[in-house]
């Protein structure tokens, strides 16, 4: 008897194991990416955090994302300087490819005033394989584009609406 059972439980078994497979779970909805409507940093980073994730694509390394307040933070130029000063330091060490860089802010010409004067300057080239993401106004997309697509890196627009 215990044979048998022994005999039944390893025919059984391989065609359980394939109905579980054949029962996989669904596909989350794609979720859409909107805006905020507020000039708020928590909503802003979060979004750009979102945006960020779902342009990763095969990218593995940690993205560089630089992000700029709103006017109204009393702080704005002095970040301002900063954030320029990162971004352009970044950039001019050289980023490995295989790499994402991501500009945001509710205040979209001014963060790709940061972007183009990052791009200024790098010999052409010499960012293949990395990706470069701005998100804000169309208005602004153009000159970050351009700033970007002598570096040879892939330009990627998100238009925060």
């Amino acid at each position: 008897i215990a044979t048998r059972m022994l005999l039944t439980a390893c025919l059984v078994l391989p065609f359980a194991a394939c109905k579980k497979q054949d029962e996989a779970p669904a596909e989350p909805a794609e979720v859409a990416l909107v805006a905020p409507t507020t000039t708020e940093d928590g909503p802003w980073k979060e979004y750009l955090s979102k945006v960020v994730d779902a342009n990763m694509g095969t990218i593995t390394n940690t993205p560089y994302v630089y992000y700029l307040p709103a006017e109204t933070d009393p702080e704005c130029e002095a970040k301002y300087g900063r954030q320029l000063e990162q971004a352009k330091g970044a950039v001019a060490r050289g980023v490995t490819s295989g790499n994402l860089i991501a500009f945001g802010s509710p205040e979209s010409a001014k963060m790709a005033d940061i972007a183009v004067a990052s791009f200024t300057g790098v010999p052409a080239d010499t960012m293949k394989k990395i990706k470069i993401v701005f998100i804000g106004e169309a208005a602004d997309s153009e000159r970050v584009k351009a700033a970007v697509a002598p570096t040879g890196a892939d330009y990627v627009f998100v238009e925060a609406k």
